[in-house]
């Protein structure tokens, strides 16, 4: 049995890597003639982060990220709101980590060229179409070229090429009325120097902050990786690689000078500055057609909130290669991992619309009128701020008692 992969992102190279564990064959087919570094940064939860351990990753994950100890959460006066441990400082068995997209990318891409050998990767391989028969699934690629094998599972992300074949009509993505934009900048660390901040709420401006390399410069700067959100009414096509204009959005952000952080001085520091909406799609009836299947965004495309996407095409991986490893017949190992995940990753693609961890934020902006408070705990106590966070874990699956089930 082989499993043809289309899409050699963070889902489709895990996917390769969690086949491979188990001893099952496989291809991957990238669109792009070259993988280069895409995106900025990206936070991978206690979920993910256990899944790529268990695939041998931890270490080399360690030396190219910052293991992150907690999270912080402000207003927009720069007044602390809540303040919690996250990873193995929360107890759990697995570090959190924040990493470039490019590095992690690169830790995936380096394994499978080691465990599974140069041919594995086809790049320049751009999927137009697939077809299935009783004997198993060709894929068509706009170079006139093919490639066959028992099953495929499209890891091609939001614009999938199958996902399109599989669900024709569907529409477009849907845009949440939030547009964002994203950079990274050297600079000092901040606060504890692995803290994941938000501050702020998106009807004034809202802003998620993390620092995602250390040490870049031999004098203790770190990479920081800051995303600002602002409810727009337009927008334009989802891209991950769109240049930005920082006087398009920082007149939010031009007075947010906290005693932690100048913001609108390491917004103008940035390296490179980004743009794209925060969209997602309606969640699908189902992903799997024979021995046809959709993993990661290609399934779920979710709200970048709660630090969640990537980390769900990882425990995508795993479902499906322990569903293979289990059944001969892809069809029915399809119907499996889909049994076991698409309610599930439903759940989040909601909740990131309605009630991400951000929530906080947005429950004292509410609550305040969005104006200082005296303390805290006049205006939301502890316990909700608690529940909040720990409501969101329970659905998103990374809390304790769901990772040691």
């Amino acid at each position: 049995m082989e499993i043809l992969i289309v899409g050699a992102g963070i889902g489709g190279l895990t996917l390769a890597l969690a086949l491979q564990r188990r001893g099952i064959a496989c291809r991957l087919f990238e669109a792009s003639p070259e993988i280069k570094p895409v995106g900025v940064g990206i936070n991978l939860l206690p979920h993910a982060t256990r899944e790529l351990g268990e695939l041998g990753l931890e270490q080399a994950l360690a030396r190219v990220a910052v293991t992150t100890r907690e999270a912080c959460f402000y207003n927009r006066f720069g007044q602390l709101i809540y303040r919690e441990p996250l990873g193995r400082a929360a107890g759990y068995d697995w570090p959190q980590f924040s990493v470039h997209r490019g590095d992690l990318q690169g830790v995936l891409l380096d394994a499978v060229r080691e465990r599974l050998g140069g041919d594995a990767l086809r790049l320049g391989k751009k999927c137009a179409a697939f077809e299935q028969d009783a004997s198993g699934v060709a894929l068509r690629f706009d170079d006139g070229t093919s490639a066959r094998g028992a099953a495929a599972v499209g890891c091609d992300g939001i614009h999938s090429v199958l996902r399109a074949q599989l669900h024709p009509g569907e529409g477009g993505p849907v845009y949440s009325g939030v547009n964002m934009w994203r950079g990274v900048t050297r600079w000092k660390p901040i606060l504890s120097g692995a803290s994941m901040t938000r501050a702020g709420w998106l009807a004034t401006g809202k802003m998620v902050i993390y620092p995602i390399r250390n040490d870049i410069d031999g004098e203790g700067r770190q990479l920081l990786n800051w995303v600002a959100e602002i409810e727009t009414p337009d927008y334009k096509r989802w891209d991950w690689n769109r240049p930005a204009q920082v006087g398009d959005f920082i007149g939010a952000f031009e007075d947010w000078r906290f005693d932690w952080l100048d913001v609108p001085a390491m917004i103008r520091a940035a390296d490179l500055v980004l743009e794209f909406p925060m969209v997602d799609k309606d969640p699908l009836p189902r992903w799997s057609f024979g021995a046809v299947t959709l993993l990661g965004d290609a399934a779920h495309p979710m709200v970048p909130r709660g630090s969640n996407g990537a980390g769900q095409a990882i425990v995508d991986a795993r479902a499906l290669a322990d569903a293979l490893a289990a059944q001969h017949d892809p069809a029915a190992a399809f119907a499996a991992y889909e049994a076991r995940r698409r309610e599930a990753t439903a759940a989040v693609v909601l909740r990131n619309r309605s009630a991400p961890p951000d929530a906080i934020l947005r429950e004292v902006y509410e609550r305040t009128g969005d104006k200082p408070f005296a303390r805290i705990e006049d205006v939301i106590s502890a316990d909700e701020l608690r529940g909040l966070s720990e409501g969101y874990q329970r659905v998103a699956g990374y809390d304790r008692a769901s990772l040691r089930a």
